[in-house]
């Protein structure tokens, strides 16, 4: 008997990981943006910035991704589905 791997599904949970862990990263800077904290806010968006665009690069690679090594690849450090 064999495992078969469900793609579409590794992909899923493989995204849900990636959104928890983008969250994890935006928490520090959570609290800046939601009192719009004079001097602190710019700072905080623009390292949000940077998140977003490292996690579009991951969801881009999972998208792309046709085995599980290469959605594991994809994941962030530590993290695999």
């Amino acid at each position: 008997m064999s495992i078969t791997i469900n793609i579409t599904k590794a992909k899923a949970i493989a995204h849900d990981m990636r959104r928890a862990a983008r969250s994890e990263e935006f928490k520090p800077y959570d609290d800046a943006i939601a009192k719009q904290i004079p001097g602190q806010a710019d700072g905080a968006e623009a390292a949000r910035v940077l998140i977003r665009a490292k996690y579009a690069t991951m969801q881009t690679a999972i998208d792309a991704a046709s085995t599980v090594d290469e959605i594991k690849a994809a994941m962030p450090q530590g993290e695999t589905p």
